[in-house]
């Protein structure tokens, strides 16, 4: 499965006959067409745009370094790698993050929805990698069901309570102001809390995707 063949979903199949990519013309979930995507760089082709901060270098951060690798299964991942430039926005979002994650009403299986749903529209592919699937799957997410939330109006997997979340997400991301009908669509699924939970989530993975794609993260040893 590739993020690069599922945004794939979100524009037309068709090509104009005035030029490749050069369309107008809406997909079926309402985002202007664009080119065709080319393939995933590999590792060795791309940097990110500062320095990683590498764990033997800096043992005068090892204290929050472990920290960080016992609440992500062992890993300093490339995330903490950037953010370690600076240390108390490390430990800030490890501790954010988490919360927003794990202590939660939120159900696992929503989370991740969200979360590759907002990689979708962002066209984050590290968030998308890092996600798919070995954090969606275990929630009950199948790879199919986040290619698809590229188009999640024409799917019909989710629930209606993920539907709604689905149509908040999107109107955050992209629009920033929330219809009032988009937020009562929460209301007979979610109670104040895990709207509240709900918002701050999809918040913070738009700031997620927009700070490390602007920062150009590098992909992940394990991301295919």
């Amino acid at each position: 499965m590739s993020f690069y063949i599922t945004l794939e979903a979100l524009v037309s199949s068709a090509q104009r006959s005035g030029g490749e990519g050069r369309s107008k013309e809406l997909s079926p979930s309402g985002i202007f067409a664009v080119p065709r995507l080319s393939p995933a760089p590999s590792t060795e082709s791309i940097m990110a745009r500062i320095s990683y901060m590498e764990e033997n270098d800096h043992p005068e951060l090892a204290d929050l370094i472990g920290k960080i690798r016992a609440e992500r299964r062992g890993a300093l991942i490339n995330v903490y790698k950037l953010l370690l430039h600076s240390p108390s926005l490390a430990a800030i979002w490890l501790d954010f993050v988490s919360a927003a994650r794990f202590k939660v009403e939120l159900e696992g299986r929503l989370r991740e929805i969200v979360i590759v749903r907002v990689a979708h529209l962002n066209r984050t592919a590290y968030v998308f990698k890092q996600h798919v699937p070995q954090l969606s799957a275990p929630e009950g997410l199948s790879d199919a069901e986040c290619d698809v939330l590229a188009d999640w109006r024409n799917a019909t997997t989710f629930s209606a309570g993920e539907r709604a979340a689905l149509a908040y997400t999107d109107a955050m991301t992209r629009d920033v102001t929330v219809p009032d009908e988009v937020f009562e669509g929460l209301r007979p699924h979610f109670n104040e809390r895990q709207i509240v939970e709900l918002s701050v989530l999809i918040g913070l993975y738009n700031m997620h995707t927009r700070v490390f794609t602007a920062l150009g993260i590098d992909p992940e040893p394990h991301h295919k």
